[in-house]
């Protein structure tokens, strides 16, 4: 019986030095990433790309769920060069993570108009004619979603949007430039480095097209488990009464206050 304990034990403990030595690899990487825009740009070769238009990301219906589509560099090159885009759209990326093989995953925009690309927004029919996909707002497709793709395109957009919302520098409205991996932006005329940052409140929820502060305040005041908004047919859901987070959304509907989270 000791001897049973003592190898589940032993085994028990290698799992858990394996999940964190996978986690400080994994960590390690992402950081010389954000770091190194060579790096970060020969990461590209062998990574994959998630795609947006106006910040909703790509998807493709699978049975009764929504598969998020990743495309290699070469994919994306064929596509730009089939839609007569340049390239260089593809330096609008931005890096939201990497798989435990250390596989890079970009986020890239082709609806937005960007400071360091010559050309418009894409048109988003002819897009999804060519991807075999729809361009679908996150917050309807949210609940059919895997939690891996939910939580990583829930990133790529948070990113995505505050990239949109930077272009300039503050202080001297000059254009910032942003690095490869897009963890940052500089302004090349006062050298001044902005950060990425979620800003949690009432006109970020409505400007990301995320749930409104009167759907929230409603969904706390029905006692069902699932919601349902009168305009859209998807499922709102919220954590027990007795969670933590169900306390924390309730104090944040009755006393409003804006917060700042890093990306």
């Amino acid at each position: 019986m000791s001897l049973f304990c003592g190898t589940a034990c032993r085994r028990k403990s290698f799992l858990c030095y394996r999940l964190l030595s996978t986690f400080v690899t994994k960590t390690r990487y992402l950081f010389e990433l954000k770091e190194d825009d060579d790096a970060c740009k020969k990461a590209q070769q062998t990574g994959a790309f998630y795609l947006f238009h106006s910040l909703a990301p790509l998807l493709q219906k699978s049975e009764h769920q929504y598969l998020a589509p990743k495309h290699s560099l070469l994919e994306l090159e064929r596509l730009l060069g089939k839609l007569g885009q340049d390239t260089q759209r593809i330096e609008d990326s931005v890096l939201i993570g990497c798989s435990e093989q250390q596989e890079a995953w970009f986020a890239l925009d082709l609806g937005l108009n960007s400071s360091s690309s010559i050309n418009a927004s894409l048109q988003k029919s002819e897009m999804e004619k060519e991807l075999k996909g729809s361009f679908i707002e996150l917050r309807k497709a949210l609940f059919q979603l895997n939690v891996k793709d939910a939580s990583l395109l829930s990133t790529a957009q948070a990113l995505l949007h505050w990239h949109g919302a930077h272009q300039f520098c503050s202080r001297s409205g000059q254009p910032t430039k942003k690095n490869m991996a897009g963890s940052k932006r500089m302004c090349p005329s006062n050298e001044i480095i902005y950060y990425p940052q979620i800003q949690v409140n009432l006109r970020e929820l409505e400007a990301a097209a995320w749930f409104s502060y009167d759907e929230v305040a409603t969904a706390l005041r029905r006692n069902k488990r699932y919601t349902q908004q009168q305009s859209e047919a998807f499922a709102f859901w919220l954590p027990p009464k007795l969670a933590i987070a169900h306390q924390l959304i309730k104090e944040w509907v009755e006393k409003p206050t804006c917060s700042t989270l890093p990306v």
